[in-house]
Parts: C-alpha cells; structure tokens; sequence
C-alpha cells in the first residue's frame, strides 16, 4: 500500500532509471504507469528521458487522461494503450512501455517469443506474442493488444517495442527484463544452431509449481501448448501430443520437427515427380 502521491512519484522515477540504466529505452522514449483507483493514474511525461525524472514531473491523471492535479508537464500520449491494460485487466496495477533492444528485434522481424526454453520464462512469463502494428500515440495499438492482454502479462508491439503489466510496478518492470532476457536467449540459442525446447510433461511440472508458488497475473499456456495443458498429455509423445491437439503445441521435440519436415519435403518431392 502507498503511503502517499509522492511516494508513487518517487517509484516511477526509479524504475524509469532503470529501464534508462538498462538501455531498455533511448532519449525520451518509453513510459511508465501506476493505477491507484479507477479515475486516478500515474504516469510519465511526455518529452522527457526516463532516466532524469524527478517527482514533479510525473503527472496525476484521471481516465480520460484529464489533469488531477496542476503540473506543466503533459501525460506521455502512448499511455492510452496503458489505460486499455487496466481496462481490461482488473488485477493490473502498473503497465511499463520500452523498447529493450533484443526483444524489439524480434518484434522487428515479426518472431514472437513462444519456445519453451528455460524453466524461469515458463513459470513466471509464459511468452510473449507480438500485437499488430499500430501508429503510436493513436487508438490502434489499444485495440492491436486485445486478442493478447486477457491470456499474457508481456507483449511485443511490432515495429514498435513491449508492454509489460502487473500488480505493482516491480512486477511489471520484472516482466520487462524476463522478455529482454528471453529474447537475448533466444538470439544466442539460434546463433548455436537452435533452440531445444523443454518436453511436454515437464512443461505441465513447471505450470504445476506455477499454482505452487502463487504466481500473479495471467498464463497462456491454454494458448502457447495445449498439449501440456490436458491432463493426460504428459503421457504422449511431443509427436503424439501435437497430433491430438494440434500443431499449435510448441513442446514438440526437435526430432518431431525435423520428421515433420522431412515428411514434407517428400510428399512435395513424390508429388513433383508423380506429375
């Protein structure tokens, strides 16, 4: 619980050194947010770096983005895709807006981050799909984000950078370095030749631990592997498990793939050649 406004201040503009620090963000780009009831917001500047904020700057606003209170600093213009977090995530107490470098790339190149690799990213993040392009500032990126923030606590904006949101701000600024951390991994597997994904049954441990441990906010492994997310599928092969419920399951071994592409490329082959 915050004590007082100045505190919530106080708050943001560490956490905006951070993302500054981290190289997560460049001149004035990002911005930050902090929710304290349903008419009253914090939320960074517009024209200023994240990593030379000061209390007065931040700005106290209602849900129309009206001034609470007086300030000669104005709320950054991206925060609405802020207030459609809130919107519609009622467990949602701050949302963190920048462009980690990596995980931007592959919003870039239009990769998302769904390979189940490592056991952290699995318990505490899940993946992080990209949302469609959308001109910054305006209604589109709000409204790219909602086939995503029901079932995901990050997500990459392509072309654009990640949004990440939680149930106070360091969990929210957490799941901002996991999806940088993920993607650094991610880039450096591919590098060595390829990710080698964790098997179905020991994806269901790790969600298991996740009810364990209590871990706020929302999973998407309903979303991300079906097949690990029915009972029953820790007992199927990744081969069987993506036959039963479908090629939507990213546990699927690397063997499995490979099989899967060999397969292909002989029908194509035999279909060739049978003209």
């Amino acid at each position: 619980m915050y004590k007082s406004d100045y505190e919530i201040k106080k708050e943001i503009c560490e956490i905006g050194r951070r993302i500054y620090n981290d190289g997560f963000v460049a001149a004035n780009d990002g911005n930050i947010s902090i929710k304290v009831d349903e008419d009253t917001y914090f939320v960074t500047p517009t024209g200023v770096s994240k990593g030379y904020m000061t209390p007065e700057m931040i700005c106290k606003v209602d849900k129309n983005l009206n001034m609470k209170e007086p300030n000669k600093w104005k709320p950054s213009s991206e925060v609405k895709m802020h207030l459609r977090v809130y919107q519609e995530r009622p467990d949602v107490k701050a949302v963190v807006h920048a462009h980690p470098p990596i995980a931007t790339s592959f919003a870039i190149a239009g990769i998302p981050l769904d390979k189940l690799i490592m056991p952290e990213a699995v318990i505490f993040l899940g993946a992080v799909p990209i949302a469609e392009y959308g001109t910054p500032s305006t209604m589109e990126i709000p409204d790219s984000l909602m086939p995503y923030i029901q079932d995901y606590d990050a997500i990459l904006l392509a072309n654009h950078g990640a949004l990440s949101f939680g149930v106070d701000l360091n969990t929210a600024f957490f799941r901002m370095e996991s999806t940088e951390f993920y993607a650094k991994l991610m880039m450096y597997s591919t590098l060595l030749g390829g990710a080698k994904e964790i098997p179905c049954g020991e994806v269901k441990k790790l969600i298991d631990l996740r009810k364990d441990f209590k871990v706020p906010g929302h999973h998407p492994m309903e979303k991300i592997c079906p097949s690990c997310y029915n009972e029953g599928a820790e007992d199927l092969t990744p081969t069987e498990a993506a036959e039963k419920y479908g090629d939507s399951c990213n546990c699927k071994s690397g063997d499995a793939k490979i099989e899967d592409i060999v397969a292909e490329v002989t029908k194509r082959v035999l279909e060739k050649y049978n003209k």
